[in-house]
């Protein structure tokens, strides 16, 4: 893959990692707000943050020892 695309792919994960960070904060606010959707945002939202470490990653070049 492309270091182009990469980037690309990163800003859209970060895009919906943000706007997943926005929809769980509304969701805390309710009274009484829903535990299994707000269990399964954050697991989106960890899943969002782990393939944006590793594509970041993937754009670092290896270093010899």
């Amino acid at each position: 893959m492309e270091a182009s695309s990469v980037r690309d792919r990163i800003a859209r994960l970060q895009t919906e990692h943000r706007a997943l960070d926005e929809k769980i904060r509304n969701k805390t606010r309710d009274a009484q707000p829903d535990q299994i959707e707000l269990q399964r945002l954050k697991k989106r939202k960890l899943q969002l943050k782990d393939q944006i470490t590793a594509l970041e990653a993937s754009l670092v070049p290896d270093i010899p020892a």
